[in-house]
């Protein structure tokens, strides 16, 4: 494209997407993420940023989805998504926070020719991005600026309208990967539901189908049986569709907190973020003990779990009870396969103590410790041939890499058991979404575990005991004066807080505690973790103090 059509272009769509000059945004961990009703520039240059980004790329397919995941209704937000399914590359959200806070068409224009020139791209490149939203009210109108930014550097574009995030994760790396030796998926929806549904369908083929089922006399074996909670958000519609079309003769669901359609309903009083912040039960949940329930976020990319134990007690199952309930698992079938493979856990500050400790002291395997932020967990798993990440919060995935792929497709069994587990391995490869955490794959990959192991929740739980565990929101004038150090697990800064955070965990058996900004709004989150409930909360409740005291 000439210079003269860039300018023409963006004479045609920067008028109606102009930036109110006295904001400022920045991309961060979850990208750009605030009010819905002042994105409209931000999108608009987002859709710029795609097409530079494909066409440095020599036009492979970038995803572009709008969500803010567990943010209330009136919140909405967009991120980029990398060929390969990952998170944007880090040196490229520089690139994004600048273009987002020029104020006039005259310097997006001069920014475009600067990229160009300093990234050596060739502006006659194609440029290819498929978009995606969550069901926030929102989302048509942003997608549609998102559009008009696009359009300016002629890009060619598929809206796939709503999709839960880890879709559009997934379409991305089916699309860039179709015609290749290393083809990750049919790139559309339904290739989706349906690689999934096989490699959950071989598994349990694998261990639960007896042989004499084959028998016209032999019964089925029982459903497996959930409920769960969809936040009001889109991940609803979608596990019904999947279940419903490809495994409804092995789950027996029910789906609560399903109105979607509703977008004021997103995330109120219900939701993955709601039941681990409030550690209690969503609305709409009559728990019956021992029975598993679970809970989605709004765009479905974290899942966390629960229970009614027989005594009445809500009991939490969160992304470290995930985390190594799968590494648990995964370690047992490497052993019985006969392979050699390193597999190794990321986890992040908020992961319990007592799970770190069962993971190493137990389980034997290493544990990395890295700043908050998917991208941060996934460049460290990718190490290992088997890496594990779950944040607490619930979001998660396991990665497998290409080359154990490589010896589990090309190793021949000695044995009945070697087989099983090679083979059940390599379609937990397939059931696990590879590219981003994903409540739903997550949560097939759970049930199909519990299911093998024959355990229900407090078998699960019984694994090891969280040290009670508090996490508090404190709103802040300005988030970005709290600095980290340590895989945010000290401050730097507000000068002496981190002295004082020390002196007061010190006071409390089992004290653990750590203060970070948050990396979607206006706040800091405060962890503390205590010998005792009553510990845990008043450590929460002191250091909040400080906190509040330090601004």
């Amino acid at each position: 494209m000439s210079n003269e059509e860039i300018r023409d272009q963006l004479d045609q769509y920067y008028g109606i997407h102009a930036k109110p000059q006295q904001l400022k945004f920045t991309y961060g961990t979850a990208g750009f993420r605030t009010k819905a009703n002042i994105l409209d520039s931000v999108v608009f240059v987002v859709g710029i940023l795609a097409s530079l980004r494909s066409k440095y790329l020599d036009g492979q397919t970038i995803g572009i989805m709008i969500t803010a995941s567990h943010n209330p209704p009136e919140d909405n937000g967009i991120k980029l998504c990398d060929p390969q399914g990952e998170m944007l590359e880090q040196s490229w959200e520089t690139y994004a926070t600048t273009l987002a806070n020029l104020n006039t068409k005259d310097e997006i224009f001069n920014e475009i020719i600067k990229l160009s020139t300093q990234l050596n791209i060739n502006l006659d490149s194609p440029s290819n991005v498929v978009i995606a939203r969550d069901s926030r009210d929102s989302g048509p109108i942003l997608t549609s600026s998102t559009i008009d930014g696009l359009k300016v550097l002629n890009t060619q574009y598929k809206d796939f309208g709503l999709l839960t995030t880890p879709q559009l994760h997934y379409l991305v790396k089916s699309i860039n990967t179709l015609n290749s030796t290393t083809s990750y998926g049919e790139p559309t929806e339904d290739g989706y539901y349906q690689k999934l549904s096989n490699a959950f369908k071989k598994i349990y083929n694998n261990f639960i189908t007896p042989a004499s089922s084959l028998s016209s006399s032999a019964s089925s074996p029982q459903k497996i049986k959930i409920t769960i909670d969809a936040a009001n958000g889109i991940g609803g519609p979608k596990i019904d569709l999947l279940i419903q079309k490809y495994l409804n003769d092995l789950i027996d669901y029910q789906i609560v907190n399903n109105q979607y359609q509703d977008p004021l309903a997103l995330n109120v009083g219900s939701g993955a973020d709601y039941v681990k912040t409030n550690q209690r039960l969503p609305n709409n949940i009559n728990p019956v003990p021992l029975q598993l329930y679970a809970s989605f976020d709004g765009d479905a990319d974290r899942v966390v779990f629960y229970y009614q134990d027989e005594e009445g007690l809500f009991k939490l199952l969160d992304g470290d009870k995930i985390s190594t309930l799968l590494t648990s698992f995964l370690k047992d079938l490497i052993s019985k396969s006969g392979l050699n493979a390193e597999i190794g856990v990321v986890q992040t500050a908020y992961a319990n103590g007592s799970s770190t400790n069962y993971i190493t002291d137990v389980l034997k395997v290493p544990v990395v410790c890295t700043p908050t932020g998917v991208k941060h967990l996934h460049h460290e798993a990718a190490k290992f041939d088997i890496g594990v990440y779950f944040e607490a919060n619930g979001h998660g995935t396991v990665l497998f890499s290409d080359n154990f792929i490589s010896v589990l497709k090309n190793t021949s069994p000695s044995t009945p058991q070697e087989q099983r587990a090679i083979e059940t391995l390599f379609e937990l490869s397939n059931l696990i979404n590879q590219t981003v955490g994903d409540a739903i794959s997550d949560l097939l990959t759970v049930l199909i575990v519990l299911t093998i192991k024959q355990w229900n929740p407090a078998n699960w739980d019984e694994l090891y005991t969280d040290l009670p565990n508090r996490l508090t929101k404190v709103i802040v004038p300005d988030r970005y004066v709290f600095k980290t150090t340590n895989a945010e697990r000290q401050l730097t800064s507000p000068e002496g807080l981190q002295e004082k955070i020390e002196l007061t965990v010190k006071k409390y058996q089992n004290g653990r505690s750590f203060v970070r900004a948050s990396g979607t709004e206006d706040a800091v989150r405060v962890y503390a973790e205590a010998n005792s409930r009553a510990e845990a909360d008043q450590l929460s409740h002191d250091i909040s103090e400080l906190v509040k005291n330090s601004v």
